[in-house]
């Protein structure tokens, strides 16, 4: 299958978002130090992170890695199918983007990277940009980008239990 967009990695481009499709920021403190990064990039690149949220995780492969396909299904009925087009692992920064497949309700990009910045704190960001593809996510207008950005703030929430950061919001 081949990705239903033309951008392909676009979202390692900081603040580059494709004509046509709506941008996603979401920023969230994880905490402090190298062992609230190292528990954080884990859960991340695992799927971790993901199946906590509670969404289905079907993957190709037990980690983040190019080429991986995963189909994220929600509220057990919606599959999202989807394929990694990168990953970075590096001291100070880890995760991954993946890239909408034929037969998602969106068009687009999205990726989730943990980093830890000089003074040691930690961050989770959430990067996307995307459209609607099917009839149903074109109808829920404003309300779907709403729900893009929830879900986006409850993947930092998350990830901040589970990496032993700050108490989850």
């Amino acid at each position: 299958m081949s990705f239903t967009y033309d951008d392909v990695g676009a979202t390692r481009e900081q603040g580059h978002c494709p004509p046509g499709f709506h941008p996603l920021h979401v920023r969230t403190r994880l905490g402090e130090g190298e062992p609230v990064f190292r528990r954080a990039a884990e859960a991340v690149l695992t799927w971790r992170m993901h199946r906590a949220l509670g969404v289905g995780i079907d993957a190709s492969a037990e980690r983040a890695a190019p080429g991986v396909d995963v189909t994220v299904t929600l509220a057990g009925m919606i599959k999202a199918p989807c394929r990694v087009v990168w990953t970075v692992e590096e001291h100070r920064r880890a995760g991954w983007a993946y890239g909408t497949l034929p037969g998602h309700p969106e068009c687009g990009e999205e990726a989730f990277v943990v980093d830890r910045t000089g003074d040691g704190t930690v961050w989770l960001t959430v990067t996307a940009f995307s459209r609607p593809a099917k009839w149903y996510s074109r109808a829920g207008g404003a309300a779907t980008r709403g729900l893009q950005h929830a879900y986006a703030r409850r993947c930092g929430a998350v990830l901040k239990r589970l990496s032993g950061g700050e108490a989850e919001d």
